[in-house]
C-alpha cells in the first residue's frame, strides 16, 4: 500500500522543527502578516526565518509549503504579490493560494511554482478543481471537511491532480476560514484576521452562579461552578432555542482520521494535513509522531490505535463527514 505523505503546521520555526524532527513530511506556514490565514500575534515567520526553515527542513528530507492563502484587498494586493515573489525567490516546495487574481498572477509571473489550492477556495467538485488545474495549472487541492471517503474516491477518479485532506484537528462546520457569523459578531475577518475569535473581543463576565464567556459583546456559552470554561467560538457555542439549551452547531470535538487511513489511501488521497499552527511546539510533536507510526503502519498493511484525546477539544474525536452516511 502506498504511503501517505504527512504535511504539518508550523506556526513558528521552533513548531517546524519539531514537525520536523518527529516525522513531518512537509510542513506548512504563513509570513507574519494578514496574506495567510493564521495571522495573529506570536505566530508566523519573517523572509529570514522561513528561508532558516527550509535549510532545517531540507536538510532532513522534509518539504515546505508556504500558504499566502487569504484574498487580497481590493486594489491593494502588494503584500500579496511580495510574498509571492518571496516564495519564488526563496524555492519554497510550494505555494498555497485561494484567490483567482493571485493564481492567475502566480501563474503567469512565476510558472515554475508548484501551487497548492487552499480549503480556502472550498473546492469540493470535480468541475471546480479541474477549472483551477487547468486555467492556472495547481497540482494539489486541500478537499473541504465535508466529503464521504466514499465522495472522495469518486471525485478522485474526476480530476486530474493530487487530493490533500484534514487528518486531525479542529472541525469548521462554516465554509472553511470565511465564517460570517464571526464576521458580524466581531467586524473581521476570520480570513485576513487569522482567527474565528479575535482575543480583542473576547471577555469573561463572572455572573456569580457562572462564568459568562463572551464575543464581540455577545454571550456564547455559560460555565457552572467548577466546568472547564472553553474559549468562544460561536460554532461551539451552547445557545437556548425551543425551550432547550445546548450546542446547535457543533460540540467541542477534534476530527481524527488516524483510525480510516487505510480508507482514504484506497479513495487515492495523497496527503494527510495536520491542523494547528497555533499550537504549541509540544502539540506538533506529540501529534505528528503518533500520525507518524500511523501512517507508517498502514503502509505495512497494518492498523494502529492511537489515543488522541487528551490532545482533543473537548476530549472527544469523531471522523466527521468521512466516515458520514447522509441521509
Amino acid at each position: 500500500m502506498k504511503k501517505l505523505e504527512l504535511v504539518c503546521p508550523a506556526g513558528t520555526p521552533a513548531a517546524l522543527r519539531a514537525a520536523v524532527d518527529a516525522g513531518a513530511d512537509a510542513v506548512y506556514m504563513g509570513f507574519r502578516d494578514e496574506t495567510n490565514a493564521r495571522n495573529f500575534p506570536g505566530l508566523n515567520f519573517s523572509r529570514e526565518e522561513l528561508a532558516e526553515g527550509l535549510a532545517y527542513a531540507h536538510a532532513r528530507g522534509a518539504m515546505v509549503f508556504l500558504a499566502v492563502n487569504t484574498y487580497a484587498r481590493a486594489g491593494d494586493d502588494a503584500a500579496w504579490r511580495t510574498a509571492i515573489r518571496s516564495a519564488s525567490e526563496l524555492k519554497v516546495d510550494a505555494l498555497i493560494l485561494a484567490d483567482i487574481g493571485l493564481l492567475d498572477y502566480a501563474r503567469e509571473a512565476y510558472p515554475d511554482l508548484r501551487l497548492h489550492l487552499s480549503v480556502q477556495a472550498s473546492a469540493s467538485n470535480a468541475e471546480a478543481i479541474n477549472f483551477h488545474a487547468r486555467r492556472f495549472g495547481v497540482q494539489r487541492v486541500v478537499l473541504p471537511r465535508v466529503l464521504t471517503v466514499a465522495d472522495i474516491a469518486r471525485l478522485n477518479k474526476e480530476i486530474e491532480i493530487e487530493t490533500e485532506v484534514f487528518a486531525f484537528g479542529g472541525m469548521c462546520p462554516m465554509a472553511e476560514g470565511r465564517c460570517t457569523l464571526s464576521s458580524y459578531v466581531t467586524g473581521k475577518s476570520p480570513n485576513r484576521n487569522g482567527v474565528c475569535s479575535p482575543a480583542s473581543h473576547v471577555d469573561y463576565v463572572d455572573e456569580g452562579s457562572s462564568l459568562a464567556s463572551r464575543l464581540g459583546g455577545f454571550t456564547i456559552n455559560r460555565f457552572g461552578v467548577g466546568e472547564q470554561a472553553g474559549y468562544p467560538t460561536l460554532c461551539k457555542g451552547r445557545f437556548s432555542a425551543g425551550g432547550e439549551a445546548g450546542y446547535l452547531f457543533e460540540e467541542p470535538t477534534s476530527l481524527d482520521t488516524s483510525a480510516i487511513l487505510p480508507e482514504l489511501t484506497a479513495a487515492g488521497v495523497t496527503a494527510l494535513k495536520i491542523e494547528g499552527r497555533q499550537r504549541s511546539k509540544a502539540y506538533v510533536k506529540q501529534v505528528v509522531s503518533e500520525f507518524r507510526r500511523a501512517i507508517d503502519a498502514a503502509a505495512e498493511g497494518t492498523r494502529v490505535s492511537l489515543d488522541m484525546k487528551g490532545l482533543s477539544e473537548g476530549q472527544q474525536n469523531t471522523t466527521g463527514a468521512y466516515a458520514k452516511k447522509w441521509m
